[in-house]
């Protein structure tokens, strides 16, 4: 019995296309090149942040980021940025009486925007607010601290199998990968994340069956 849903933020709940939009405004590039890029890393198997490596080698990407808070041009996120699937999903599940949680590798910034959009969910916490990201098995150490769930009842839901699926298997709990965005495209057929996953996904609103079982 599932008890908990536990989901991932970029891509999974939002769409990272303002994300990248801002970086590649910030370093005066075209925003096609940023997209490019970011799509060319990840299907070698990099972090996506090497996009911006690539387009301005030697960047320290914190500072960067610091220097476009102050600049006032820093992390936006509305409701224009969710998924379609994100309230009837999440609302759904609450329905069924499923501890909602959503928790991914985003910074403290991104977990307040998030919270003042009254999603109906009981908890949204980031990786910045944590200490810790993903894969790291303490991310999943702490996820499972706020399911109040056994590993077994507590179900994982991103679309990154290296950030979200194996390493979400690897610390016990159930996982559904998400075919949405890049990562989630990408490796959709690939025959490990077959293997490794519990579900594979089109949309969010496919979970409430899921529980409902």
């Amino acid at each position: 019995m599932i008890r908990a849903v536990v989901f991932d933020v970029g891509e999974t709940i939002t769409c990272d296309d303002r994300y990248w939009n801002a970086w590649a405004d910030w370093l005066a590039v075209p925003r096609h090149t940023v997209s490019a890029l970011v799509g060319a890393v990840v299907a070698q198997g990099h972090d996506n942040a090497e996009a911006l490596r690539l387009v301005r080698p030697g960047i320290d990407i914190p500072a960067a980021y610091r220097e476009r808070e102050a600049a006032g041009r820093g992390e936006v996120l509305d409701e224009t940025d969710l998924y379609d699937d994100v309230r009837p999903a999440l609302s759904t599940l609450r329905q069924l009486g499923v501890r909602v949680i959503i928790a991914g590798n985003q910074s403290a910034r991104v977990g307040q925007l998030l919270r003042e959009l009254d999603l109906p969910a009981d908890l949204i916490v980031t990786s910045g607010e944590w200490g810790v990201a993903k894969p790291a098995p303490q991310f999943f150490e702490r996820v499972l601290e706020v399911a109040h769930a056994a590993p077994g009842e507590t179900l994982y839901v991103g679309d990154h199998p290296a950030n979200d699926l194996f390493p979400a298997k690897q610390a016990g709990l159930l996982a559904a990968h998400l075919r949405r965005g890049p990562w989630g495209h990408l490796w959709a057929d690939d025959p490990d994340v077959a293997a490794a996953a519990d579900w594979r996904i089109g949309s969010l609103t496919e979970l409430g069956a899921i529980v409902a079982g």
